[in-house]
């Protein structure tokens, strides 16, 4: 599994950034990225986005 932003609901606040404990999320063009092959699936962006743009797929 690998978190994955909904753009739709992702409002570039970049709490996400912030919280990654490996870095996988970075932001482009206001919108947060997963760079799948650093996740390590432990689902924190997930339960700190304010905004619920983050899901596990």
């Amino acid at each position: 599994m690998v978190a994955v932003i909904d753009k739709e609901k992702c409002t570039g606040c970049e709490t996400c950034v912030d919280i990654c404990p490996t870095a996988a999320i970075s932001m482009d063009d206001g919108k947060a990225v997963v760079d799948a092959d650093t996740c390590v699936d432990c689902e924190t962006c997930v339960d700190e986005c304010p905004s619920e743009a983050i899901h596990m797929e």
